[in-house]
């Protein structure tokens, strides 16, 4: 079949893509070389198709019907034939949307006497005729007469130019006229016959793999597989937790199976139910439940900070075989720690299939399996991280994940912001990991790419800090000392938090190799300390209820605040009323420390923050914003991030606010306006169940014995 025919049938609804292929994934490099290939008019493949009158679900929109008798689909050579019809229809084809496609090769540029092909760039091609537009080719718009002429203005061309241009012109022109060797399945075969083709094809090569092949057949008998498959894949992405269909796949396998290989299992029609079963528990439940163990128990924000992510389907088929039943404390504290270990001595690097095999089977039969599967790793490498390890290994290596992990459970900060290194709003606060000893200081004293080994020291992990976005930008190339001397006046935890060796004169650029020899060594004691401590028993914890604690009345410890802002005797906003809480803050810091709860009255009600939001814009955010802010503004930026705990817990379904205060380490004034508009520096103290001014004599005599 011609291509210009296959290009029309596709056009006219005679040639559909089975809802069971997989989306477009060629890069652009592929569809450069086919063109580069059609051109030169070398072989380009075949094309296999099945003519059915009971066809399978379709991609896109269109829905077959009876009436249209036998249609065609393609089952093998896809890829080529999207391509091709992006490049010369210049648009994606009715059975893709543009989420579909996942590499758009239609603004590709030829140079028409090089035949070099190219994405569009402007500083290449602006005023150059010679670049043009395939698809302009092809729909006709440009011709060669059009490029000589544009030539013409500035240059006389000569015959033999001419002739070559036409020449090449009708290179590009002749693959519409190119065959595509078409081989057919005929109408009698059934779809699991077809698919099985499909399969015995694609299974001689390297295009699919042997989820997607799965996913495949399973698509042949469930339809609504694959779309339900990437709706689930897209909530996922959303949240910062990015898989592959064949991820899926695998969790399937194991559920369903208890294996992680011979995806064959999934392929009869037999499958359906079960199949169908286990997805529902998966989407519904599973899937999100083990995403929030990671985010909130092991600190994983994205997979992007995780070295392989099929080391979540042990987890996976463990949280499936409980059904909704959730983990203990116990259970999650054993499946993050194989979880870590998992990572940093690269369980699945290599023979996944087989290992998966082995660990689901654990899973599945031992009654303490994440400790088996620790055991397992243990075998072929020591669990115990050491010093040398960190030697010239730079962020791409896995000990730099459990790094961050490590310093998100200490609730370390940025080191210029302040800010949690925990998962932020807004782009902007998104982590990135930067060079404590800037690179290009050195680079000065011979650590450049010319000296290998020097420069994959300058490159160490333990030369990296996290930090924010924001931060990272704003960060100057100042020396190291210079840095780090700042951060410590402005964030005295923050070092130590990020296992940052305090003795300052390693922070001099001479001993350099000095500070990467302490930091590996803090780090692995740190981190074997952290791994370690996960699984270790505790005395249970017996914690007093929120309830229990506002009926236990206000305290030393407590204190009760209607609102934020708004005045219930008044009826309206006071302002004022928001230095009265800036004043409970300071008196507990400046005592031992204490808790406030907003959105309750002195007698113990819960009236909740609904008239604090209404005058807010009528959101959480908003106030808790406008807190954070009357706070910085207060104590500053520093304060807020360390001593500071603010939550909003429900009681009865009511939303308050609960500020955990923590006793500070240096004295905190506050600015007060009296009735005239005069500001004055007070220093507040907890007293009783009330927040005391202390005279300028009390308070010099109380911050002595206190700090």
């Amino acid at each position: 079949m011609k291509i210009s025919q296959i290009l029309d049938k596709i056009d006219e609804n005679q040639l559909f893509i089975p809802a069971f292929q997989r989306e477009y994934v060629w890069k652009k490099k592929d569809a450069k070389r086919l063109i580069q290939s059609l051109i030169k008019e070398y072989p380009t493949g075949t094309m296999l198709t099945w003519e059915t009158n009971h066809p399978p679900e379709l991609k896109g929109t269109h829905k077959y019907s009876s009436t249209q008798g036998a249609v065609k689909l393609i089952l093998d050579g896809q890829q080529r034939i999207t391509t091709l019809y992006m490049i010369i229809r210049g648009e994606i084809p009715p059975y893709y949307t543009a989420e579909d496609v996942a590499s758009d090769p239609s603004n590709f540029y030829i140079h028409i006497e090089t035949m070099e092909i190219e994405d569009y760039s402007v500083k290449k091609m602006t005023n150059n005729p010679l670049w043009v537009k395939l698809t302009n080719i092809f729909q006709r718009q440009v011709r060669a007469k059009d490029i000589v002429r544009e030539l013409e203005k500035n240059e006389p061309i000569s015959r033999e130019r001419d002739d070559a241009i036409d020449d090449n012109f009708n290179s590009i022109e002749r693959i519409l006229e190119r065959e595509f060797l078409e081989q057919v399945i005929p109408v009698k075969a059934s779809i699991k016959e077809a698919i099985n083709i499909f399969y015995i094809v694609n299974a001689s090569g390297v295009n699919l793999t042997e989820a997607e092949l799965a996913l495949a057949q399973i698509s042949g008998f469930w339809s609504q597989a694959r779309k339900l498959f990437k709706q689930k894949l897209s909530a996922l992405e959303s949240e910062g937790f990015v898989f592959k269909l064949d991820f899926l796949v695998y969790a399937l396998l194991g559920c369903v199976y208890r294996i992680g290989s011979d995806m064959s299992k999934l392929h009869d029609e037999s499958n359906k139910e079960k199949i169908q079963e286990a997805w529902e528990l998966l989407d519904s439940h599973i899937l999100d439940y083990v995403m929030n163990i990671m985010r909130s128990q092991a600190y994983v924000d994205h997979t992007k900070e995780i070295n392989s992510v099929y080391a979540l389907i042990p987890i996976i088929v463990y949280a499936f075989n409980k059904g909704k039943k959730p983990f203990s404390q116990d259970e999650i504290n054993r499946v993050v720690k194989w979880f870590y270990y998992s990572q940093i001595r690269a369980r699945y690097i290599s023979q996944l299939p087989q290992k998966l095999d082995k660990d689901i089977g654990i899973v599945c039969r031992s009654e303490q399996p994440f400790d088996d599967l620790l055991g397992l790793i243990e075998a072929d490498r020591t669990l115990t991280i050491k010093p040398e390890e960190f030697v010239g290994v730079d962020v791409r290596h896995s000990l730099w994940g459990l790094m961050r992990w490590y310093f998100k459970s200490n609730n370390a900060v940025c080191f210029t912001t302040g800010v949690s290194v925990r998962k932020n709003m807004g782009k902007n606060y998104s982590l990135e990991w930067d060079h404590i000893f800037p690179y290009s200081r050195l680079k000065e004293v011979g650590y450049g790419q010319e000296n290998r080994l020097k420069y994959a020291l300058a490159q160490e992990i333990t030369n990296r800090a996290v930090l924010t976005q924001t931060a990272n930008r704003s960060k100057t190339n100042h020396l190291a000392k210079d840095y780090l001397i700042e951060v410590k006046e402005h964030f005295p935890d923050a070092l130590e938090l990020q296992c940052i060796p305090l003795n300052e004169d390693l922070w001099n650029r001479e001993n350099y190799e000095d500070f990467l020899q302490a930091r590996r060594e803090i780090l692995a004691k740190d981190l074997n300390n952290f791994l370690e401590q996960l699984t270790l028993s505790k005395e249970p914890e017996i914690k007093v209820s929120l309830e229990n604690i506002i009926s236990e009345g206000e305290s030393d410890e407590v204190e009760f605040k209607s609102s934020l802002r708004w005045s219930y005797k008044e009826g309206l906003v006071n302002k004022k009323l928001e230095q009265v809480i800036m004043k409970s803050i300071a008196a507990f810091s400046n005592g031992e420390g204490g808790l406030l709860l907003m959105g309750v009255d002195d007698d113990g009600k819960v009236l909740g923050l609904d008239f604090d939001y209404t005058s807010l814009k009528g959101t959480k955010d908003e106030f808790e914003l406008h807190l954070r802010n009357l706070i910085n503004n207060s104590f500053g930026v520093a304060f807020a991030t360390t001593n500071l705990n603010i939550t909003f817990p429900m009681i009865d379904e009511i939303e308050i606010c609960q500020i955990e205060i923590n006793k500070a380490t240096k004295p905190y004034f506050l600015d007060v306006t009296d009735k005239s508009g005069a500001k004055s520096e007070k220093f507040y103290v907890r007293s009783g169940n009330s927040s005391q001014e202390l005279k300028p004599s009390e308070a010099n005599e109380y911050t002595k014995g206190r700090f």
